[in-house]
């Protein structure tokens, strides 16, 4: 793939974004519209512009969009609070990972802050990869957010009681009861990078 514009690279990490998050890629005027651009021509253009440079394929239609280049990994810094996890103020930059890599596949790295999971090797500074999805079983480490924000704990849940555990006794878990406080499973862990090395 040839070596893109920064304004490509906007519009090709919102057509990442979108399938990630949605499923499908956009459409020529929600580019346009994310891009702040009047009109959809000006979106086609770097659209044309991705497909020469062998970033994506266009293919004629309405959402006919696909990405051709290994897109690697989003790696998220600290999550804005109130934010998708995945948008664009969270993201940091990318790695040139193979998403299959990891078991389950990886959507996303998050850089961990913090020693709270330090006992299950997890440091201040990892890229925790993780799998996107909304439901996870009990022992799972999670990525969780909770009154806005974003936090990496051992999941258990007990009928209405969910306890975040720590891995690191100098912390307390966290217990919320369903009932009073909204919990959301942004992912789940699907392995670890430090320095450059994947590990299982």
């Amino acid at each position: 793939m040839l070596e893109l514009t920064r304004i490509q690279e906007k519009v090709l990490e919102f057509i990442r974004q979108s399938i990630i998050e949605r499923q499908m890629p956009p459409t020529v005027h929600e580019i346009a519209m994310h891009m702040g651009y009047r009109s959809d021509n000006a979106a086609y253009q770097h659209l044309n512009a991705l497909e020469r440079k062998g970033a994506i394929q266009l293919k004629g239609h309405s959402r006919g969009i696909s990405l051709l280049a290994p897109s690697g990994l989003p790696v998220l810094g600290r999550v804005a609070a109130g934010t998708p996890i995945l948008a664009e103020e969270n993201i940091e930059n990318h790695l040139s990972l193979d998403p299959g890599l990891f078991r389950p596949r990886a959507d996303f790295l998050l850089r961990v802050e913090g020693t709270s999971m330090r006992d299950a090797g997890i440091l201040d500074g990892d890229l925790l990869a993780v799998h996107k999805t909304p439901v996870a079983e009990n022992n799972q480490i999670v990525v969780a957010r909770l009154d806005s924000e974003v936090t990496v704990k051992r999941f258990r849940r007990r009928q209405n009681i969910v306890t975040l555990l720590p891995e690191n006794p100098e912390f307390e878990p966290v217990r919320v009861d369903l009932r009073k406080r909204e919990l959301v499973i942004e992912g789940v862990m699907a392995g670890l990078i430090r320095q450059g090395n994947v590990l299982s």
